[in-house]
C-alpha cells in the first residue's frame, strides 16, 4: 500500500490552481505546503483529506505519470470529470464504465497541464 506519490509540474501556481478545482468533487483539496526554503529545493503542495496529504507535486522532472482517484460514487467521478476539463484539463475518456478492467469500474480520465493522466474511479455498482 503507498502511503503518498509526488509528481514534476511545470509551473507550480497553474498545477495547484488545475488540482484546486479537478480534486474538490472527490473531497480532495490543499493539506500542506512546503516552502522552497523548508525543502532546500523547490515548494511542493501536498493534497488529501484528512489532514494528511497523499499527493504531492512540485517543479521538477516532468515525466508523464497515472495517477487514479477514488471517486465514493459515479456522479463524483463525473463532477471530477468536468471540472478538469473546465480548469483547463484535456480529455482523455469521458466517464464511463470500463468493463475490461472489471464490470462496476466507472472512470474518467483527463490530461493535467503537463500531460499527467489524472483519473478518477469508482469500483461501486450504481
Amino acid at each position: 500500500m503507498l502511503d503518498h506519490i509526488g509528481i514534476g509540474v511545470s509551473d507550480f501556481a497553474r498545477s495547484k490552481n488545475f488540482y484546486d478545482k479537478a480534486l474538490a468533487p472527490l473531497g480532495i483539496a490543499l493539506v500542506m505546503e512546503v516552502t522552497a526554503e523548508q525543502t532546500g529545493d523547490e515548494p511542493s503542495a501536498g493534497y488529501g483529506s484528512q489532514r494528511k496529504p497523499y499527493f504531492w507535486f512540485g517543479p521538477g522532472n516532468v515525466a508523464r505519470a497515472h495517477v487514479a482517484f477514488v471517486a465514493k460514487e459515479r456522479a463524483a467521478v463525473d463532477a471530477f470529470y468536468k471540472a478538469a476539463l473546465a480548469a483547463g484539463g484535456t480529455d482523455n475518456g469521458a466517464p464511463g464504465l470500463r468493463p475490461h478492467y472489471h464490470a462496476d469500474y466507472y472512470g474518467a480520465f483527463v490530461l493535467d497541464p503537463d500531460g499527467h493522466n489524472i483519473e478518477a474511479v469508482c469500483h461501486l455498482a450504481e
